[in-house]
């Protein structure tokens, strides 16, 4: 990427076992970023077979505090062309089985979901989108599915009916594992395709989709340099703060080996409840 300086790639040991990659750091316009390729670095891996704990405890274990996800996702709506870009501000979840909280194994926390992406982050997504010259819509619902196939029409159908604007298979686990995390999270989504719904008989082809997102991949650089530059240390938007008063369980009775495997994540509430 034009502009990162001072580039490394670092492995990250977690708790949760190994992320999706090394994670390359780096310094553009004056602050150190981390980027991580989801899929591993030749596209290696199902979006059901990521390691979502690990790669977002990565990313907290080497000092992010915001995330911004890139991601390609299918329009459901005609207004969402390809080659656009929705930021959404919700999730309708359709995933099953997928790992999806760093609780359990004797420790209980419950944080809040009602509105899963960071407003402060989302305003700055956006923002940096429309400056790098993408056509945006501010908000809209993401229909998190489980994949690796595409819908059906009568589901993608269906996912209209629900109010779902665009659809993808991975953003709804980094999202939860990231306010759990107390960490800001935002979605760039890319639209490659208008999924299956459409009446003449289209369908997703991936030759399409892999245009598309070959067009939108300098694009996607443009935003994430202005991202860099714009995210404001002063946020009012709580994220921070998500696990005051979420985890329920008495201190005395969260397993030892259970506490430092939160450490990283949840230490700043649990080693307070423990004094």
């Amino acid at each position: 990427m034009d502009g990162l300086d001072d580039v490394e790639h670092v492995t990250v040991d977690t708790p949760f076992g190994p992320p999706s990659d090394r994670y390359v750091l780096g310094t553009l316009g004056g602050r150190r970023l981390a980027f991580l390729p989801r899929h591993g670095v030749g596209h290696r891996l199902l979006p059901s077979e990521l390691n979502f704990r690990a790669n977002i405890h990565g990313f907290k274990e080497l000092g992010a505090d915001a995330i911004v996800s890139l991601s390609a996702v299918g329009s459901l709506r005609d207004e969402i062309r390809p080659g656009n870009v929705v930021v959404p501000d919700q999730f309708i979840d359709r995933t099953r089985g997928r790992i999806s909280t760093f609780f359990g194994g004797g420790v209980v926390g419950h944080v809040s979901f009602a509105d899963p992406f960071c407003p402060d982050m989302s305003a700055v997504a956006a923002g940096a989108a429309r400056e790098a010259g993408a056509t945006v819509h501010a908000g809209g619902t993401y229909v998190c599915m489980e994949g690796p196939q595409f819908s059906t029409r009568a589901e993608s159908h269906l996912y209209r009916s629900w109010g779902g604007d665009v659809i993808g298979m991975t953003n709804l686990q980094e999202a939860k594992l990231a306010r759990e995390a107390e960490i800001c999270f935002a979605t760039l989504a890319m639209a490659t395709d208008y999924d299956c719904w459409r009446g003449d008989g289209e369908s997703v082809d991936i030759d399409d989709v892999l245009a598309v997102l070959a067009a939108n991949s300098e694009l996607a650089r443009r935003a994430v340099a202005v991202v860099a530059g714009r995210v404001p240390g002063d946020r009012g938007c709580g994220c921070r703060g998500a696990l005051d008063g979420a985890i329920i369980t008495d201190p005395a009775s969260i397993p030892p080996s259970r506490r430092d495997e939160l450490d990283v994540v949840a230490g700043r509430v649990l080693r307070r409840g423990n004094e």
